[in-house]
C-alpha cells in the first residue's frame, strides 16, 4: 500500500500532527524524546513546511539525532539556549501546567507508578516552547493538581526561568497556556467534539472564551507533505505506527512509499 492516498479519511493522528506543526512555528531547533510518533511527525512537518528549517532531532532514530552522549546532550544544548522546542507528557497534568510522571498516591505506597522524570523538570524551565500532548483526555489523567509534581509548570515571579508550556494538545482538543495567568485557556475543539464534553472530561478549570471553534483540518498540501514525505521517514523510527495510520512499513523502498 502506497503512502500517498489523498482520498482516503482524515485520521485523528494527522489531525494532531497537523496542530503541533502549527504550534512549533518559525523556529531553529526541535528535539523529540522517545515513544513520541504524533510530535515526530508534527515535527518532521514544519520541516518539510519550511523548506529544512527548523533542524529536527528525534532521540529515537538513528538518522535524525546527532546527539552521541544520549541525554547528556540533550541537556547541554538545551541549556546553551539551542533547542527551541521539547515536547512533555505525563500520567497526570494538571491546570497549572504541572507534570506528574512518577506515582499517583501516597508516595511511599503508591497506587501506580510511572517511569519517571528523566529531564522533564530541567527542560520544563530552559526550553521556550514546550508542548505537552496527552492523547486520553480523561478526568484521571487531566486533574485538578497532580500527586507529585515531576515538574512544575510554573514558577514564583523571582525565579529566573526560560522555558515553560505553551499549549496543550490531547484527542479532543487544543488549549494555550497562559503563563501570565497559570492556566489554561480553551483554544479549539478538535471535530466531533463539543465544548461541553470537553469540560465534562476535564479535572482541571480552564478559561472558556464565547467563541471556540473547531480545530481546522490540514489542507490538501499538508496533507500530502505528511502522507508522502513524512510517513517514509517515521517508518524507520516508529515502524508500528507508520504501518497503521500511514499504511507503510520500514522495509519498503522509500520510492514505493512515495507512488513513484
Amino acid at each position: 500500500m502506497s503512502a500517498a492516498q489523498p482520498d482516503r479519511a482524515l485520521r485523528e493522528e494527522e489531525l494532531l500532527a497537523s496542530v503541533i506543526a502549527d504550534l512549533i512555528g518559525n523556529v531553529r531547533h526541535v528535539a523529540v524524546g522517545n515513544a513520541s510518533p504524533i510530535p515526530a511527525t508534527a515535527a518532521l512537518l514544519a520541516r518539510e513546511r519550511g523548506g529544512g528549517r527548523p533542524y529536527v532531532s528525534l532521540l529515537q532514530s538513528r538518522k535524525h539525532n546527532f546527539f552521541t552522549g544520549g541525554g547528556v546532550e540533550l541537556f547541554d544544548c538545551a541549556g546553551q539556549g539551542r533547542i527551541d522546542v521539547f515536547f512533555l507528557s505525563g500520567g497526570q497534568i494538571d491546570g497549572q501546567g504541572n507534570i506528574n510522571l512518577v506515582s499517583i498516591g501516597d508516595h511511599d505506597k503508591p497506587q501506580v507508578r510511572f517511569p519517571g522524570s528523566f529531564g522533564s523538570g530541567y527542560l520544563y524551565y530552559v526550553v521556550p516552547k514546550v508542548i505537552l500532548f496527552r492523547t486520553e483526555h480523561s478526568r484521571r489523567t487531566l486533574v485538578p493538581k497532580v500527586d507529585f509534581i515531576s515538574a512544575p509548570g510554573t514558577s514564583p515571579d523571582h525565579v529566573h526561568r526560560t522555558g515553560g508550556p505553551v499549549a496543550l494538545v490531547t484527542n479532543r482538543c487544543a488549549f494555550a497556556f497562559d503563563r501570565a495567568r497559570r492556566r489554561f485557556r480553551l483554544q479549539s475543539v478538535h471535530p466531533g467534539h463539543t465544548v461541553e464534553e470537553i469540560v465534562a472530561e476535564t479535572g482541571f478549570a480552564f478559561d472558556c472564551p464565547a467563541d471556540i471553534g473547531e480545530t481546522p483540518a490540514p489542507d490538501a498540501a499538508t496533507l500530502k507533505l505528511m502522507r508522502e514525505r513524512v510517513a517514509p521517514e517515521l517508518a524507520e523510527i516508529y515502524p508500528r505506527f507508520a504501518e497503521r495510520v500511514f499504511g507503510i512499513s520500514a522495509d519498503r523502498p522509500q520510492s514505493l512509499a512515495l507512488g513513484a
